[in-house]
């Protein structure tokens, strides 16, 4: 079976999560998922490709082997909705986004239980573990929670989502002038943008980010449009296309890094 979680660990206060990359299927959840499942059309992907321009900044990086719909590690473990009122998956998504089922034989109540403990939870021991490896090195670490989504999904949002989301659960998962500096190296990025708008973060931000005890998390959403080729099948990644969004992440990395260290010698 492929790895559950993979933990690339760097020594500076940068880390990376990759929570929706992974393809790997474990054999029970393959035999139960139907055509639409296992073709798994709602991954992030090419996430280790699309930042690999982050060695220049050293990261850790925490990246997901197995497909969300085996459980989503980016959703609350006890099955509330990040988003009441809107359309969302759950922690073990039912449907695709678009809304069409995944499942010949859904997962019961029981089953959704063992994953969560066999599946979910390492992951969050290999983040959580991450997070307080490099606070004890730094005293504090920026966590940067990377994803990717078609830019036209009428069940989830209207319109085309813009190409970059960036997302700090409304100012609460990080320091504000650590939001502000990123807000404004993207804003001069010549892509569409949104701050705190469909997405705000899911519950990897949310958990983890705690100003207060120099946890400062960051959610980027990025519409597939901006680095694929074609947002289908077979999903192919956009060398050009790719490094100019790779540019721009750069540049909005570094600015948040420079006011997190800054913010962070002055609470010193």
């Amino acid at each position: 079976m492929t790895d559950i979680v993979t933990v690339t660990p760097g020594p500076s206060p940068f880390i990376l999560s990759m929570p929706h990359p992974g393809t790997g299927l474990p054999g029970e959840v393959r035999t139960a998922l139907n055509e639409t499942g296992r073709s798994m059309p709602d991954t992030d992907w090419h996430m280790r490709q699309l930042y690999g321009f982050t060695e220049r900044f050293r990261p850790t990086i925490v990246e997901a082997g197995l497909s969300r719909y085996v459980i989503d590690v980016n959703r609350d473990p006890s099955g509330v909705s990040l988003y009441p009122g809107q359309a969302t998956t759950e922690l073990v998504p039912t449907t695709r986004f678009d809304g069409e089922p995944i499942w010949t034989a859904p997962p019961d109540a029981a089953e959704i239980e063992r994953r969560r403990q066999a599946y979910f939870q390492p992951y969050h021991e290999a983040l959580a573990a991450e997070i307080t490896r490099v606070k004890a090195l730094h005293g504090w670490c920026l966590l940067w929670d990377c994803h990717s989504i078609k830019s036209v999904i009428p069940r989830l949002f209207p319109g085309t989502l813009p190409s970059l989301n960036l997302g700090t659960n409304s100012g609460a998962s990080c320091a504000a002038p650590i939001e502000a500096a990123a807000v404004a190296a993207m804003a001069g990025q010549p892509f569409s943008q949104i701050v705190n708008g469909r997405f705000k973060g899911g519950w990897i931000t949310r958990h983890y980010g705690k100003p207060g005890e120099h946890v400062h998390a960051i959610q980027m959403e990025i519409a597939l449009c901006a680095y694929l080729t074609d947002e289908a099948p077979p999903w192919t990644f956009d060398e050009a296309k790719a490094a100019k969004l790779q540019a721009a992440l750069s540049s909005i990395i570094a600015a948040a890094l420079d006011a997190a260290a800054s913010f962070e010698k002055a609470q010193a």
